[in-house]
């Protein structure tokens, strides 16, 4: 892998962090909104053994700003401690520092109980549990004991609910709230609307992994039905619970394990416990693979696991929704995330009256309709768009554009809307002022070939209402031949992959050809078919997956090539569909192979073989939500099932800003790609 140098201009400015290793108090002033907490009780457990004297803190994830990989702990990322005087104080056996925050404390079988004495910021605000230090019985206090369990909403919460705080719990929670840990006091976003919607979002996949009153890693996940890589959740656990149930920090399954879990992989600070190591390796999922493998006992306490032999390809973890999706989700191309992290995915090939329609997920991956919502006609829609009031539009490879409602009703005309020069779409996207642009690709389909593309040259503008305001023949020019990806920078500048001459083209907010006639060329395009935009410095990038010579381009705003000529590569990516961004930067891309890319400015985040659900069937769209978690289609079936699939990876990236119009928009408008 080339090192992406240009991609040091990405936007997200981020500083490379240590992990506090004791709880940092928090003060807040008193809300109106505040709220009693509800008694809480359960029990402290490394591997099979109860933790006796463990410290446990009850914590808020914070609204001060982002925590997360390589961002420094500090005051303004703290969580925020729940626990008043009303409970112990006296230093635990843990050794922690009684000054910072209040904790309740574990007796001989590690049963806790928190009763009310706390106060919530809000019914709203997510919690979660932080068990360290204590005797896990295995000869003495062990101040590397650290672990997690998510809880939720603190309106929610029950008396009547019992936790298990053991190592699936840490992992779990670990997972889903990774685009916001830098370590385990310090979980954070921002205080916006749409920052605690996301955040609720990765608490709510916390119950896809494990069951909270068990303590027990699931195969299935219970509302979704997914997939769930229990074997790799279990050994995960296993990894920390080699360390919690030693002789202590100083044992060498300690020692070991805080030196293979740095908070860069391989580099960077030495984590002080375990619920920090699972953090960091949330976030560094292929550094250490064997060694890390490797200390998990002869005798592990969570089953079934991941064999020794061979290394698993990477520690991610995601959840494969397959079965259960409906026969209407067949051939699904394309995904598109709402505000409310919901997925939308196109179906090439429907059942009932016609071709083509539109599944809707929720941001746990449940199916909302499971008919799907199907169009009356043939339309085969490919690109997916969702606008500012969350109405969802699609370009359809039968000449159309559709738009349906927040709730997924087609709005008229039924057939679709016919625009100028609009003979086959392909990519859409839509602009800060609400207007819809499709590329005129004309190609064609057939019910066994959902897209083949062609050298349609125009591209077409609507407004919010429909209104076609491009003309009889659309735009033309600036080297448009089959444009297949389309994007909307910054600066209102309207970009298009062209698949039948290698180019790309650049027009302004008016339809006039920025580019040549020729379009922008070299960087290693071709045939160019996803587009996405970064933005270094205010100025925005361009970056283009080439189906051509399994790279991937990037390009200035005059369209100077920053790539080489033969474009970037890596991660074992071949036949590269999309191409996204996540809120620090870093660049995904999927591939024909099942595998998926991330990379930065230093190369390849996900190894040498890119990141993989353990299936090989091609990935094709890709999107990334509000949580972290990145969203991938695969149009063939899994294990045995017709049907499409729709793979989650919990926790891989960093949040950004959905729907992605909503970065072009105030205050998002800055740069390409934001944190909510």
């Amino acid at each position: 892998m080339r090192a992406l140098c240009a991609i040091a201009l990405i936007s997200c400015v981020v500083a490379l962090s240590g992990c506090a290793g004791k709880p940092v108090m928090t003060t807040t002033s008193t809300q109106p909104d505040q709220v009693p907490g509800a008694a809480l009780h359960g029990r402290v457990h490394g591997g099979n053994n109860p933790i006796s004297g463990a410290a446990v803190y009850l914590y808020a994830v914070g609204t001060g700003g982002y925590g997360g990989a390589g961002i420094a702990a500090s005051s303004s990322n703290a969580s925020t401690s729940l626990l008043n005087s009303n409970v112990l104080t006296q230093t635990p056996a843990g050794g922690e520092d009684s000054s910072s925050n209040y904790y309740v404390t574990t007796d001989s079988n590690g049963i806790f109980s928190i009763t009310g004495d706390y106060t919530c910021p809000s019914a709203s605000s997510q919690v979660y549990l932080y068990a360290v230090g204590g005797n896990p019985g295995a000869g003495g206090v062990n101040a590397a004991a650290g672990l997690l369990a998510g809880l939720g909403p603190c309106g929610s919460l029950s008396s009547t609910t019992y936790i298990v705080v053991n190592e699936v719990s840490t992992i779990a929670t670990a997972y889903s709230l990774a685009g916001y840990a830098t370590d385990a006091t310090h979980i954070s976003s921002s205080n916006t609307s749409l920052a605690a919607t996301d955040v609720a979002n990765a608490f709510a996949t916390i119950p896809s992994l494990e069951t909270l009153s068990t303590g027990v890693a699931l195969a299935t996940a219970p509302i979704s039905g997914g997939i769930v890589p229990q074997a790799r959740i279990n050994s995960l656990a296993n990894i920390l619970a080699a360390c919690i149930n030693s002789s202590g920090s100083g044992s060498s399954a300690c020692t070991s394990l805080l030196g293979y879990a740095l908070s860069g992989g391989t580099t960077g600070t030495e984590p002080t416990d375990t619920a920090t190591v699972a953090i960091n390796i949330a976030h560094n999922p292929v550094a250490n693979l064997a060694n890390l493998l490797a200390l998990q006992s002869a005798t592990p306490p969570f089953q079934p696991m991941l064999p020794s032999t061979p290394t698993p390809n990477d520690f991610t973890i995601s959840i494969v929704q397959s079965g259960g999706l409906g026969s209407a989700f067949n051939v699904p191309e394309y995904p598109a995330i709402d505000a409310s992290g919901n997925v939308w995915v196109t179906t090439g090939r429907g059942v009932g009256p016609g071709f083509g329609g539109v599944s809707k997920f929720s941001n746990i991956g449940a199916n909302l309709l499971v008919a799907s919502y199907i169009y009356p006609e043939s339309a085969f829609p490919m690109g997916i768009a969702i606008d500012a009031s969350g109405n969802v539009w699609t370009a359809n490879l039968a000449g159309t554009i559709t738009e349906l409602n927040s709730g997924g009703a087609i709005l008229a005309p039924i057939s679709g809307i016919t625009a100028g020069g609009l003979t086959s779409g392909y990519g859409i996207a839509i602009d800060a002022s609400g207007n819809v642009w499709a590329g005129c690709n004309n190609g064609s389909a057939t019910a066994n070939q959902p897209y083949l593309p062609g050298s349609g040259k125009c591209i077409v503008e609507l407004n919010s209402s429909g209104t076609v305001l491009s003309g009889a023949n659309g735009f033309t020019g600036g080297g448009l031949d089959g444009p297949i990806g389309i994007a909307v920078d910054t600066l209102g500048h309207v970009w298009a992959t062209n698949n039948a001459n290698s180019s790309l083209s650049e027009f302004n907010s008016s339809g006039t050809p920025i580019s040549s006639s020729n379009g922008y060329g070299g960087g290693g395009l071709l045939v160019p078919w996803g587009i996405a935009l970064s933005t270094g410095m205010g100025v925005p990038l361009v970056w283009a997956s080439n189906l051509g010579n399994n790279s991937w381009s990037l390009f200035s705003d005059g369209g100077t090539p920053y790539s080489p000529s033969t474009g970037y590569t890596g991660a074992g990516v071949t036949g590269p569909f999309s191409i996204a961004f996540d809120g620090a930067g870093n660049v995904w891309v999927t591939s024909t192979t099942g595998r998926l890319g991330e990379f930065n400015s230093t190369g390849s985040i996900s190894g040498s073989s890119g990141f993989s659900d353990g299936y090989t069937s091609a990935y094709v769209g890709l999107a990334i939500d509000g949580s972290g978690n990145v969203w991938v289609v695969r149009p063939g079936g899994i294990g045995g099932t017709t049907t499409g699939s729709l793979t989650e990876y919990v926790g891989a990236a960093v949040p950004v800003v959905t729907p992605i119009v909503a970065n072009l928009r105030a205050p998002y408008g800055s740069q390409q790609q934001n944190l909510p």
